[in-house]
């Protein structure tokens, strides 16, 4: 034999010559090369075992020089065994240099080196191998087709796709079992699921492996349903579903919310013995936790004797998902004490848990992990890491964050850091940051324009409102039930309130949270009868109302006095919905009721609750005495109060406010002598305008606008007009110092400001929109409907509670707030 060998990495050769005999055909059109005699002598040397043996491609490059010593170079075993290998370990360049230079291929050779241009390279690359072939005169197995249209449905190329179900087709193999597979494979991944049904369904004959193609194919596309279905008539038809089959409908048990299949799918599973299986298990545990038995999941999970970091990480998301991450966090805890290394995945989940926590300090440390893991790389968990930091407050870090990740950007990252922005009422930064990811070219999503139409909704101009609602349509959101529903929320926001109804009424499909918006528009515009006659009309849809609704309607019976419809509601609410009050519907109905004077009927429901009353309770009762003048039922009210440490400076201020209604000066110094030890410090009144494309905010008694002057001026003027229809300042609020001192200081509230200035820049017949920070003052409130009627003017104003809609001499809210 010759042992003056070619060096196995020489450059790549131009041509190939063909094999001088064609290949043999068989049924099912397999193509089979020459039969090659191999010498005992060659296939049990050492070196031949050790290819064998071979796991790495470092052990590769070792065994080279021992086939090279013994003259195997040349051996049509040892070749077609080292284009294997390197395929195998990805070397494709490597590969091609062994393949290239052999001037006798077998077409075993080729065929491995399609397999592995399909597996490692792109589908360009494999393409080109594959019209080489075809110039060689290499007639294509049925393998060559499915590695082929495996990468298309991975790449989602239809395009290709379709190209190479032509050139199966032409070649005879369109009766082939496993081809016509990876033709269901390739149309199902590329998301032409019906079309891959059609391919199934003409089949001949199916095995097991193509029913699992077209189960996972409906699954994959979100038809859950049609899966399911398709595994009852696999088994009508003789096929018995296996460990794959079950993997693939879990998931679609779960896409359902059915806990019914999922439970006979579990029950198959033991009378199969699957259950020791470790993905079945992991597959089971996620499956519970997506139909609410997250209790079940858990103890599928403990049970389970392997464990992979996959298991840790479907019980992990699986509490985070059902609103228990303290739980996640305690799980994420003993999986680090256990050695288990979290992947990517699990830090994210983790990150996901701090975020709902509000938990910075654990949030720092799953940062710091992540640094350990040298994760900083990955956008997915830098976009978790600004989700977390936005959530906690932290704005300022998940922004840096941000910014580092330059030209890694994507549109999830975007939408997390314009979602950040908004959700800590930074509403300016949020639409820069929405306008400069536009200037990329980077065209929004549904999830960008739901994160940015409720940062208009806050900025309350209608002006803006407009604008992104122009967006909407011709981005073609306008059929997106989500983009929709915060259309509607954002209008009823702006004070546009018979806008959001006709989006409202224009929408063909309603979700839960459509209804709800529409319902809390109208209450929050004190049309209470609108509300409930909306919440009746649910009532007969398919649609069923939810916590969320209850709460928004009791909200527009309170806002509207409609007591006893909303103490109906709130008995319907259990009886017929089979809800269970929160706290925030004590706290509602308490409301309602303190608000329409029946403060002692209010102060015996909060002694029948069921529940130890919250701090959203007593407050409720702390500002129905207010409004009524109940001291003493607010004393008590704020003792329990204060007994729960409230954050919010402002129920120490309504406290204050009853007794300077009644004057009792020294209990008003003990609760701001109170304020000051706890370090609580009363919120500053602020009201906002828009004015020719530009907000302009005013602080009460502040002097730092342009046209401070002209407005204090304007505002003297005012008065004089208003007092002399009937306007009389309420001086009880204020003490300390002389009558024209205190009406100076209410002349000097933000939206007397606001209005003042709205009134110099506009033309006569302009309504002028406010939106305050706090609950209107019954000063500020008796004084813009006078200033209304005499200005002729209708002025809005949106504060924390509700809209004020001022309109000749009168408010929409009837003094009823």
């Amino acid at each position: 034999m010759n042992t003056h060998l070619s060096p196995p990495f020489s450059p790549l050769s131009t041509t190939t010559t063909a094999l001088p005999s064609p290949p043999l055909t068989i049924p099912n059109f397999h193509t089979l090369s020459q039969r090659i005699h191999i010498p005992a002598h060659v296939y049990k040397h050492p070196s031949a075992i050790l290819l064998e043996l071979c796991s790495s491609v470092e052990e590769l490059h070792q065994i080279i020089p021992l086939i090279i010593k013994h003259g195997f170079y040349n051996e049509h075993l040892f070749q077609t065994k080292l284009v294997s290998l390197f395929c195998k370990f990805g070397c494709l360049n490597e590969a091609a240099r062994v393949f290239d230079p052999i001037e006798d291929k077998i077409d075993a050779l080729y065929h491995t080196m399609l397999k592995g241009y399909a597996r490692n390279s792109s589908l360009n690359d494999g393409l080109s191998f594959f019209v080489r072939m075809k110039y060689d005169a290499v007639k294509p197995v049925v393998y060559n087709f499915t590695y082929l249209l495996k990468v298309c449905g991975d790449n989602s190329e239809l395009q290709t796709g379709k190209e190479i179900h032509a050139h199966l087709i032409t070649n005879g193999c369109s009766l082939n079992l496993f081809a016509m597979t990876g033709v269901v494979n390739m149309y199902a991944k590329c998301r032409l699921v019906d079309e891959a049904y059609k391919m199934f369904d003409r089949m001949p004959e199916r095995d097991l492996v193509s029913w699992n193609t077209i189960i996972a194919g409906y699954a994959q596309n979100g038809k859950a349903k049609t899966a399911l279905e398709l595994v009852m008539r696999m088994q009508e038809e003789g096929q018995r579903p296996d460990s794959v089959t079950i993997v693939t409908i879990l998931p679609a048990s779960a896409d359902m919310g059915s806990l019914r299949i999922g439970k006979s799918v579990h029950a198959y599973i033991i009378r199969s013995s699957y259950e020791s299986l470790v993905n079945i298990s992991t597959a089971l545990v996620d499956m519970y936790s997506k139909c609410g038995a997250v209790g079940t999941s858990r103890l599928i999970f403990d049970k389970m004797r392997t464990k992979n970091v996959i298991s840790w990480n479907s019980m992990i998301d699986g509490y985070v998902q059902s609103g228990d991450s303290e739980e996640a966090m305690a799980l994420f805890d003993n999986m680090l004490k256990e050695g288990i290394s979290p992947s990517n995945v699990t830090v994210m989940e983790a990150l996901h848990a701090c975020a709902n926590l509000g938990d910075i300090d654990r949030g720092m440390f799953v940062h710091k992990l992540v640094e350990e893991m040298n994760l900083e790389n990955d956008v997915s968990v830098m976009n978790s890491l600004i989700s977390m930091y936005s959530k906690c407050r932290r704005v300022d870090i998940a922004s840096k964050i941000f910014e580092k990740l330059q030209g890694d950007k994507t549109l999830v990252s975007w939408n997390a850091m314009i979602l950040g922005f908004a959700q800590n009422g930074r509403i300016n930064e949020a639409l820069t940051c929405f306008c400069e990811m536009q200037k990329k070219n980077l065209r929004p999503d549904s999830f960008t324009l739901v994160s940015v139409i409720p940062a208009l909704a806050d900025l309350s101009v209608l002006r803006q409102a407009k604008w992104i609602h122009g967006l909407v349509i011709r981005a073609c959101f306008d059929k997106d039930i989500f983009v929709m529903t915060a259309l509607v929320d954002m209008y009823a926001k702006c004070g546009a309130i018979h806008t959001a109804r006709k989006i409202f009424d224009m929408m063909r499909d309603r979700h839960v949270t459509t209804w709800n918006a529409m319902i809390d528009g109208y209450g929050t515009h004190g049309h209470g009868k609108d509300a409930i006659d909306l919440f009746y009309k649910m009532q007969k849809g398919v649609v069923k109302p939810n916590d969320v609704t209850f709460l928004c309607v009791f909200s527009a019976c309170s806002h509207s006095g409609l007591v006893e419809e909303g103490l109906h509601l709130f008995t319907i609410m259990k009886r017929d919905y089979g809800l269970e009050p929160s706290m925030d519907h004590y706290g509602a109905m308490v409301d309602l009721l303190g608000r329409a004077g029946q403060v002692n009927q209010a102060w015996e429901f909060i002694q029948k609750m069921p529940v130890e009353p919250g701090i959203s309770v007593y407050g409720a009762m702390l500002g129905a005495c207010r409004i009524h003048k109940n001291s003493e039922l607010g004393e008590k009210a704020a003792n329990k109060l204060f007994e729960l440490n409230p954050t919010d400076g402002g129920y120490h201020v309504l406290l204050a406010n009853i007794y300077a209604t009644i004057s009792k000066w020294d209990k008003v110094a003990k609760v701001r002598t109170m304020m000051e030890k706890k370090g609580i410090q009363k919120t500053p009144g602020c009201s906002l305008v828009d004015l020719r494309n530009e907000i302009h905010c005013f602080y009460s008694g502040s002097t730092s606008h342009p046209q401070s002057k002209q407005i204090y001026a304007f505002l003297e003027t005012l008065g004089d007009e208003i007092r002399a229809v009937g306007y009389v300042p309420d001086l009880n609020s204020i003490h300390d110092v002389e009558d024209d001192v205190k009406e100076q200081l209410l002349n000097s509230h933000s939206e007397k400001l606001a209005i003042a200035f709205g009134l110099l820049n506009t033309a006569p017949g302009t309504t002028i929109h406010i939106r305050k920070n706090l609950r209107v003052c019954g000063d500020c409130h008796n004084a813009t409907k006078y200033i209304s009627l005499v200005t002729g003017r209708e002025i809005v104003v949106r504060d924390t509670h509700r809209f004020h809609h001022f309109k000749n001499g009168t408010c929409s809210c009837g003094d009823y707030w």
